[in-house]
């Protein structure tokens, strides 16, 4: 793999990680296993168009074709036949899942609107961490002129670490903005 975001990791993360857990093994290191990225447009009012734009907008953003989702059953009060096209999913592994985080930290997220960083409280209690990003503008292989409408989707991160700290440190290593409103707060709190 010839990709400078797993030379960093190889080379700078796994040493830190290493050191300030004091892992004895190589293999206890937690690593980023996969990056699911999931879009749903089963609220819109031309379903089949709009899934179509969120395909093509997956695609371009991951580099890979995405995979359509379907819903698991009928709920009349939302217009939603059971195994309906409702949405895209694309999973990432490999060199593809170190540029897209690569992209995303150092490109995506910093071209967010008044970004103060990701919350460090979306960890799932397994050492996986999901973020919600609510516009494909922020990615720079979008033409803005060629956006018909807006996709937001979530972005999964499935490591191998345990718990949520050990995840929180080996993605703070990569690079991940985590914003410290919960440590700002917590400090302006008095004590009681």
């Amino acid at each position: 793999m010839n990709n400078e975001f797993y030379t960093h990791y190889k080379e700078h993360v796994v040493p830190a990680l290493q050191k300030e857990h004091g892992y004895k093994n190589v293999n206890q290191i937690p690593k980023v296993e996969k990056v699911v990225i999931n879009t749903c447009v089963g609220s819109q009012a031309d379903v089949k168009q709009a899934l179509e734009d969120a395909k093509a907008e997956l695609a371009l953003i991951s580099g890979q074709k995405p995979a359509e989702t379907r819903a698991k059953k009928s709920i009349a009060n939302f217009k939603l036949r059971g195994e309906q096209a409702i949405g895209a999913k694309v999973t990432l592994r490999g060199q593809h899942m170190y540029e897209f985080l690569e992209r995303l930290i150092k490109t995506g997220l910093p071209r967010i609107r008044d970004f103060r960083g990701v919350s460090p409280k979306a960890f799932d209690g397994n050492g996986n961490y999901t973020l919600g990003v609510t516009d494909q503008s922020v990615f720079p292989e979008v033409e803005l002129d060629k956006i018909k409408r807006n996709i937001g989707f979530d972005v999964t991160i499935v490591t191998s670490a345990k718990t949520n700290e050990e995840a929180k440190s080996l993605l703070s290593e990569m690079g991940m903005p985590f914003s410290d409103r919960a440590k700002k707060a917590a400090a302006t709190t008095p004590a009681a």
